[in-house]
């Protein structure tokens, strides 16, 4: 197989899983991309990441353009050699990042030119540079270059920064060229407007992706707004393509994106939750810092079976977060990293059997039980 393809296996309410096809494997959707920001999931083995059941992985342009560079990680064989694993990679396309940067940059119609936040050197970062860095890195799934306006915008501010971005994916898609077995996905914008949102699909529909995602979300325009934007915006996409949510989330967040028909999600929340000691559970939200596990020999949750809950209770497991000890920040990213992916895998059983509302209102009634007694 040397192409990328899509298959629709089954749908509940709005709710799809399916396979994305690669040369480099499949991706069941709906799929959770751990991020692996400077071609490393932090605190974790390439080989423990896909234990917890990930199929692919996030890379990120900008910091890889910056350290070590793509043109050296290209000479060294590529980022899934670079980084020790082989199955897909997604890359972003450094927009996110450059817009965060705010007082670094300066943007025109050519692209971006920025200060790196590393040692202050300058940097311009366009759509043909954005599709000639990805292409270095080697990254199955490229994502076009895009302008993401920081909300609250205007809807002039969001117009004008959404039209920019369809004229840069138009470069993109020509940048890109044939690659076969390489797949560029289109980003919509137009903020929480559905008119733009409509006329950004649209003009991505024009152009041609293989997957489109919904951008300019979880930029702080919080959940109520984000869900009430994915309630029409996935409906404007095309059925036969995946649908890509673009840095979320919470598992609340994750869940209701399902819900309104998105196939797949990136965000680093569970690895950096993990560092600073941050537990997420079927059972809700913990801190392992807080004194009320300092004495507890359970596992953070008896019904997980990942290493950590098997084999460290939440003593051992408080000790060394307050120790400061390594080993802290790689059980608890490991633990959060799976526990994500078995939502996804619940999720996706739940809509081939066709009781996705089920299973969302039993996720839902379960975290709200919150966590165990202490002792």
């Amino acid at each position: 197989m040397n192409s990328f393809s899509f298959s629709l296996h089954a749908e509940s309410g709005q709710a799809r899983t399916g396979v994305i096809s690669t040369p480099r494997g499949e991706i069941r959707t709906p799929a959770f991309m751990p991020v692996g920001t400077a071609a490393t999931v932090k605190a974790m083995l390439p080989e423990s990441v896909r234990e917890t059941g990930a199929d692919i992985l996030l890379g990120n342009t900008y910091h890889l353009m910056l350290r070590p560079t793509a043109e050296r990680i290209a000479k060294l064989g590529g980022l899934h050699k670079f980084m020790n694993w082989e199955r897909p990679i997604l890359t972003d396309s450094g927009g996110f990042q450059v817009m965060s940067l705010a007082g670094l940059r300066k943007l025109n119609e050519q692209g971006v030119t920025f200060k790196s936040h590393i040692d202050g050197s300058k940097h311009e970062l366009t759509p043909e540079r954005s599709m000639e860095i990805q292409k270095l890195l080697g990254s199955d799934i490229v994502m076009c270059f895009d302008e993401c306006p920081a909300l609250p915008a205007t809807d002039k501010e969001v117009a004008e920064s959404m039209r920019l971005s369809m004229r840069w994916a138009a470069r993109s898609k020509e940048a890109f060229g044939d690659r076969p077995g390489h797949a560029l996905f289109g980003i919509m914008q137009g903020g929480v407007t559905p008119e733009l949102r409509e006329e950004s699909a649209k003009a991505l529909q024009e152009i041609g992706f293989d997957g489109y995602a919904v951008g300019g979300l979880a930029v702080g325009e919080g959940q109520e707004a984000m869900f009430g934007v994915l309630d029409y915006a996935p409906g404007y996409l095309p059925k036969d393509r995946p649908r890509y949510l673009m840095g979320v989330g919470k598992p609340d967040d994750i869940v209701g994106a399902v819900k309104r028909g998105i196939d797949m999600m990136d965000c680093v929340l569970p690895s950096r939750s993990g560092r600073t000691g941050q537990v997420w559970t079927r059972y809700g939200f913990l801190n392992i810092k807080n004194a009320r596990h300092q004495d507890d020999p359970r596992p953070i949750d008896e019904n997980c079976t990942c290493p950590t809950c098997r084999n460290y209770s939440r003593a051992y497991l408080h000790h060394v977060f307050r120790s400061q000890e390594i080993i802290s920040s790689m059980l608890l990213t490991w633990h959060n990293l799976h526990y994500y992916q078995e939502i996804m895998a619940g999720m996706r059983e739940a809509i081939a059997a066709g009781r996705f509302d089920t299973w969302e209102t039993e996720f839902h009634a379960q975290r709200a039980q919150g966590d165990i007694e202490q002792l």
